[in-house]
């Protein structure tokens, strides 16, 4: 009612507003059957992604089909050479694994690596719970590891030229924290190259067991003892 009274009092300003409110009202109109369109999809959208949300669910729940023994027997039954090859080579009882050639060259490596590479030998041959803690502050420990009797090991890396034999000293450092600090049951001192009578002496007189460059490479062949048993010969 007060728009028709406003009208009537100002004709031109009414005319102005309705030829402006005229492509406003076309627009509304022909958005409503486009905005009705866009509900549907989006509700047929939303209908979809319950439905594969529901199949994904029972896609998880349902349990994952057991092997059959048919199934298996082909694998079982061509043992043989595939089998072979696929299965792991296992030291038993503290003996030591023939490796296939090449051995690792332990004189190439770095300090590090010569670590780890003693490390993989006592995992290759028994031992559990092998960690490799050598660096700054180790006083003393490179590897760590329980031989497959149950002694803890305790074994020091010594990574030297062949004419820089390890001496007594190196072994009474070791000596000093190995029982007491890393409570060993079984200390090692593994070297790539040989110990003087010093320290061999020193070494036996407390227990320690010395593993010179000929005996590591013997070790890591599989033709001499790992420090914690006797070696395994091929064929026996």
């Amino acid at each position: 009612m007060r728009f028709a009274r406003w009208a009537g009092a100002h004709p031109i300003a009414a005319v102005l507003l309705g030829l402006l409110a005229i492509p406003v009202l076309y627009v509304l109109l022909r958005a409503m059957p486009r905005a009705r369109e866009l509900r549907r999809a989006a509700r047929a959208g939303m209908a979809q992604a319950d439905r594969e949300l529901a199949e994904a669910a029972q896609l998880c729940d349902t349990p994952a089909p057991t092997p059959t023994p048919t199934a298996l027997a082909p694998a079982a039954a061509s043992g043989g050479q595939e089998a072979a090859t696929a299965a792991p080579i296992e030291a038993q009882d503290g003996l030591t694994a023939v490796l296939p050639p090449p051995a690792p060259d332990f004189a190439v490596l770095d300090p590090d690596g010569f670590e780890a590479a003693v490390a993989g030998l006592c995992e290759r041959d028994g031992c559990r719970e092998t960690e490799v803690v050598g660096g700054a502050g180790d006083l003393g420990a490179d590897v760590l590891a329980i031989a497959p009797d149950g002694r803890r090991v305790v074994v020091q890396c010594k990574q030297y030229d062949p004419t820089n034999k390890v001496g007594s000293q190196d072994l009474q450092r070791f000596g000093g924290t190995c029982w007491s600090v890393h409570g060993a049951q079984l200390a090692v001192v593994v070297t790539t190259s040989q110990f003087t009578e010093p320290a061999q002496e020193y070494a036996e007189s407390c227990g320690i067991r010395c593993v010179d460059g000929a005996e590591l490479a013997a070790w890591a062949e599989g033709s001499g003892p790992a420090p914690w048993g006797p070696a395994m010969v091929e064929g026996t």
